[in-house]
């Protein structure tokens, strides 16, 4: 019987086992590029707000504010809320870091990144994005913001990262959820009253820096 064919060169790169060494590298560099980062703040928000919308410019006046005062600005990488956030630290003459995921519609860097890591796995980019967040900030967003404003929640809320503040940005927007929190997952005993106080809900700039360090001030307190 003649020798079974074991594929060629481009077989193997549709393989598992392939993939297991892409995902390596991806955390590879994304440890590499960020391990200095000691000061972060993660900004999530939608990747549809145009410059004249009054939540890119709160994110960018947010993020500027933030680099001013130390913190190393962590966002998406792409366009809308992401490269508000990019952009204010930018100006500021902050750390300014964007996290681009590759998408099948091409979702291209800002150009107010200083530190760019690219991604083609989610779950990879989504790590970085906690364990370098001393904080972490939701401006108005859509399916990818939600999933990334819970993912944040249930990291803290089971241990699994640390505590750090979850910042919800725009009460107009975030309010209808928090009733929902409240009236279907607390009611229904699905989460505990403490859970409550895993976020934050403001409108201004600077109280996303305060409800910081009043966190970490109350936090190195105890």
């Amino acid at each position: 019987m003649g020798k079974k064919n074991e594929g060629s060169a481009a077989d193997f790169y549709e393989m598992d086992q392939w993939r297991i060494f892409r995902i390596m590298a991806e955390f590879v560099e994304g440890f590499d590029s960020l391990h200095n980062v000691d000061n972060g703040v993660t900004i999530f928000g939608s990747a549809r707000l145009k410059p004249n919308h009054k939540m890119y410019q709160l994110a960018e006046q947010t993020a500027q504010l933030l680099a001013e005062n130390g913190y190393a600005v962590i966002t998406g990488g792409g366009p809308g809320i992401m490269e508000a956030g990019n952009r204010g630290a930018f100006m500021a003459k902050g750390e300014s870091i964007g996290l681009n995921i590759e998408l099948p519609f091409e979702q291209k860097p800002n150009p107010f990144i200083r530190t760019l890591v690219n991604f083609h796995y989610f779950f990879c980019r989504k790590v970085m994005f906690v364990k370098y967040a001393k904080a972490v900030i939701v401006f108005p967003g859509g399916f990818g913001t939600l999933d990334e404003l819970f993912e944040s929640l249930t990291l803290v809320q089971t241990g699994r990262m640390p505590k750090v503040p979850v910042i919800l940005f725009g009460s107009y927007y975030w309010k209808g959820l928090e009733v929902w929190i409240k009236d279907k997952l607390l009611a229904e005993h699905c989460i505990d009253d403490s859970d409550l106080y895993l976020y934050h809900m403001v409108d201004d700039p600077e109280d996303v820096l305060k409800v910081i360090k009043n966190f970490y001030k109350k936090n190195k307190a105890k």
